[in-house]
């Protein structure tokens, strides 16, 4: 009679090796690259499961950098912003280094401090067809770029608009010191400008389309 092949169980965690740090289902980690040169892998834990010789497997959704996009990387993409992509992989537990904290855009451009495990998603990406979601974004500047917040931009008091310092003809550092600015569109029809003695530095994320 055949033997029936014994089952893989689901675990509800899983403990990295070598560290005390425990992954469940809905967690994103770090996995590391087969070639060393390269940053690691960045991925969402969807399952964790267990052979019967006890193999710890996780079925993992990659985040894409923007460099392994087919568009590659992009002006406004910050340093430390993912894709969620539609790509599914089930890997060895073993390859797990760390945990890290992927945060909404939102959320991302209000942290104090980013630490080395911090990361942001603002969009999903496909694999096969490159294609983006959302597909649009909101642009600022005169250069019509989205927003990247590794990026100091300025308010304008008159149409609200965010701006560059490089895009006004600025320095970063004259931008800080600035107690309120116009852009030149409002400037030229605005004489009379309002004293604001402080600005916030990053655009919130619902703004014009």
């Amino acid at each position: 009679m055949a033997k029936t092949k014994p089952g893989k169980k689901d675990l509800d965690t899983y403990t990295i090796k070598g560290t005390n740090k425990v992954v469940r289902p809905g967690d994103c980690v770090l996995m590391r690259p087969s070639d060393s040169d390269k940053p690691p892998y960045v991925a969402r834990v969807e399952k964790i499961e267990a052979d019967h010789r006890n193999n710890v497997k996780v079925r993992v959704r990659w985040y894409y950098r923007p460099e392994e996009s087919m568009g590659g990387r992009r002006q406004f993409h910050g340093a430390k912003e993912l894709f969620l992509s539609d790509h599914y992989d089930v890997q060895s537990a073993h390859t797990i280094e760390g945990k890290c904290i992927v945060h909404s855009f939102k959320n991302y451009t209000k942290l104090e401090n980013v630490g080395a495990e911090d990361y942001f998603c603002r969009f999903e990406y496909k694999a096969a067809t490159g294609g983006f979601t959302p597909d649009r974004v909101a642009v600022y500047c005169k250069c019509e770029m989205p927003y990247n917040p590794d990026d100091l931009m300025v308010q304008c008091e008159g149409c609200k608009d965010w701006f560059h310092p490089s895009c006004m003809g600025m320095t970063i550092e004259e931008a800080k010191k600035l107690d309120h600015f116009l852009c030149s569109d409002c400037s030229a029809d605005d004489d009379a400008k309002r004293p604001l003695n402080t600005f916030p530095m990053s655009p919130s994320v619902e703004v014009k389309v």
